[in-house]
């Protein structure tokens, strides 16, 4: 797209000159988003509708609904996972289930979103281009808001339309769904507050990352000490706010005011510092300083760009285990003699006892979300690429594998690290067999390298569909998250490497699954890294 495409007339008023060109840039913010983000909407609507049905077949009587509020309600590491329940109907309960994190996943779309057609668009100089035109100075930031705010308002409608076509009240579903999509469309204007502050797209997402974990430990601290969403710490949280609309069960609409005052306060922060920074600058500049020691090589430079991320995925890893290990206990009372939640947890963690089970299943858990990690750490290379930070770093006596290498290393070698930590967690939360629930976190990693290593395959080969290793790591995310609810058929879920690795604790040890994903692994990194050697580097 050439510059003049964009060209609009120019309005005589100072406010439309800033907007110039906005409606322009959104739909090419949507033609460019066509695929991923109906895949978003559409996977996060389907999770709701999932639990929905689960819970319709699972506790299907007014005494089964009954006595999982009460088990829930007495375990105080299962509020602060989920949240406090406020309505024993099937739509609260799917309420409960799944807002903190739904209303978490949509706020990921968010920031994505709005980093990639602002600070993103500046740093590969795509922006510069395009300003060139008759482009006013907000316009980007607005296409970028508005872009998150359609795909918030269709994930409301999937939401909404939905729960009401499974039979659920239609009030308590658009509840649902606003109080979820109203988080999203908040933390799109904390993204769009952090692409003004921060000096690349990198830490725009990690900022704005940080803040979204912050907002779901400050609501688990607060459930954890009270069962009915009163206390501080959950009201500091907008996704306590969320949870406070009450979806199902007398809804406060009020709160949703409070969601939609924060969204305009935050909107005007971010209005006004992109009206005060030069295009490609930022608040927060990066710091000068020569390039010594362990920096002044590949393999340092690839951790000083990732350290951050993983301590921010270790941190988080051993929080979440300890949240796990400390709802184990709880597991079998909560249950009950349901059989067909047993069945599920059996599913997911294999046929042995039921805590053992339950274990296995948050141990594949975690290694599934630590697979997300991994692919963000390998294209991290082709941000690197695509952003022309490469080329200074090869022009030097710096080969390409030996700057690939360096990344690849801290990607799969700190997914030991992490799973670690996880199963650290998991045994802090639970008390008790530490090299068993160990073991189980890290016989996860040749799966998660695996995912990892098509990421190398796709980015060494095929740069320009590199992004579809994400597609194929939220593929194995919801076959092992929603397969199990849904009793899919085994050959489905094998289409994930999770659906091959032994169920750990408790089941007998397999090597040949793990011998052979881990072949597999080496096999698509080296193959990946053939293609990098002699392909043209991206401009």
């Amino acid at each position: 797209m050439t510059a003049t495409t964009l060209a609009v007339p120019m309005a005589r008023t100072g406010g439309t000159r800033q907007l110039a060109g906005t409606g322009t840039l959104l739909r090419l913010a949507l033609r460019r988003d066509r695929i991923i983000l109906p895949v978003w909407v559409l996977v996060l609507a389907a999770s709701f509708l999932s639990v929905t049905q689960s819970v319709s077949t699972l506790y299907d009587t007014d005494a089964k609904r009954a006595d999982l509020i009460r088990s829930m309600s007495a375990n105080g590491s299962l509020r602060a996972l989920y949240g406090p329940v406020f309505s024993d109907s099937v739509g609260g309960l799917t309420a409960w289930r799944m807002l903190a994190f739904g209303a978490a996943l949509a706020a990921v779309m968010s920031l994505v979103v709005v980093v990639r057609h602002t600070r993103e668009e500046e740093e590969t100089g795509r922006q510069e281009m395009l300003s060139a035109a008759m482009v006013g100075r907000r316009a980007p930031l607005t296409a970028a808001l508005l872009t998150a705010l359609i795909a918030n308002a269709a994930l409301v409608l999937a939401v909404t339309a939905g729960l009401v076509g499974n039979g659920e009240a239609a009030t308590g579903a658009l509840a649902l769904g606003l109080a979820t999509g109203g988080v999203g469309m908040l933390f799109a204007c904390t993204a769009a507050i952090a692409a003004q502050i921060t000096e690349n797209a990198r830490l725009a997402k990690g900022l704005t990352a940080a803040v979204i974990g912050a907002a779901f430990v400050l609501k688990a601290a607060g459930d954890a000490s009270s069962d009915d969403g009163s206390s501080v710490l959950t009201w500091l949280s907008p996704i306590g706010w969320a949870e406070n609309v009450r979806a199902f069960a007398d809804e406060r609409w009020w709160v949703l005011l409070v969601l939609l005052a924060a969204i305009g306060v935050q909107a005007v922060l971010a209005y006004t510092l992109a009206g005060r920074r030069d295009l490609g600058m930022s608040f927060l500049p990066a710091r000068p300083g020569p390039a010594a020691g362990t920096l002044g090589t590949a393999g340092g430079l690839a951790w000083r760009l990732q350290r951050g991320s993983v301590f921010g995925w270790g941190s988080g890893f051993l929080l979440a285990g300890i949240m796990f290990g400390g709802i184990t206990d709880g597991a079998a009372d909560l249950v009950g003699d349901n059989q067909q939640t047993q069945q599920i947890i059996q599913r997911m963690g294999g046929q042995q006892g039921l805590t053992d089970a339950f274990l296995a299943a948050m141990v594949g858990m975690l290694g599934m979300v630590a697979a997300l990690y991994v692919v963000a750490s390998v294209l991290r290379l082709y941000a690197e690429e695509t952003g022309q930070r490469a080329e200074p770093v090869l022009a030097g006596a710096v080969g390409r594998l030996r700057w690939a290498a360096g990344h690849l290393a801290i990607a799969f070698g700190c997914a030991v690290l992490i799973m670690a930590l996880g199963g650290l967690g998991l045994f802090l939360g639970y008390g008790a067999h530490l090299p068993a629930i160990l073991g189980a976190a890290l016989v996860q990693l040749p799966a998660i390298w695996v995912l990892g290593a098509l990421a190398v395959l796709l980015y060494g080969v095929f740069p320009k569909a590199a992004v579809a290793a994400w597609a194929v790591a939220g593929l194995a995310l919801a076959l092992g998250w929603i397969g199990p609810a849904l009793d899919l058929p085994q050959s489905l879920m094998n289409l994930s490497p999770f659906g091959h690795l032994p169920k750990l604790p408790g089941g007998e040890m397999a090597w040949t699954p793990v011998v052979v994903l881990t072949a597999l692994a080496v096999a698509l990194v080296g193959t990946g890294l053939a293609g990098l050697r002699r392909r043209d580097m991206l401009n």
